[in-house]
């Protein structure tokens, strides 16, 4: 049984909590990423737009509504990360400090290894450095 296979038929937004666990995660996750040498000095000191991009994104990619692209057209996230320097050390930071937001803000263990491992190809994907 894969991790998404303990979903039953929700999406990880909704077995998330839809718009609030979304939220949550978000704002647990970003101060993390600031405190982060890797990743912190590649983020703005107001990183408020980022979280609300994130939100949006994040609700979008997880099977919510498509918040993201209403707002902002196609996602085109790679390209969208190309001006940053993306590592391969930089994006496995990215994802424990995903690991840790998960951990402060969802109880279920297999619901945290579907949204790490869904959120593994992306963040590999924009390595390009």
């Amino acid at each position: 049984m894969s991790d998404l296979d303990s979903l039953r038929g929700k999406t990880i937004y909704e077995a998330l909590g839809g718009p609030e666990g979304i939220r949550s995660l978000v704002e647990a996750f970003y101060p993390k990423v600031q405190q982060e040498p890797l990743l912190g000095p590649l983020f703005p000191e107001d990183i408020t737009p980022v979280i609300e991009k994130q939100y949006l994104f994040l609700s979008q990619f997880f099977g919510g509504p498509p918040l993201y692209s209403e707002q902002y057209g196609h996602p085109m996230m790679r390209a969208r990360h190309m001006p940053f320097p993306v590592t391969v050390e930089r994006a496995e930071a990215w994802l424990g400090c995903m690991s840790r937001a998960l951990a402060e803000t969802v109880s279920d263990p297999e619901l945290r290894a579907a949204v790490l491992e869904r959120l593994k190809g992306p963040a590999y994907h924009f390595i390009n450095s």
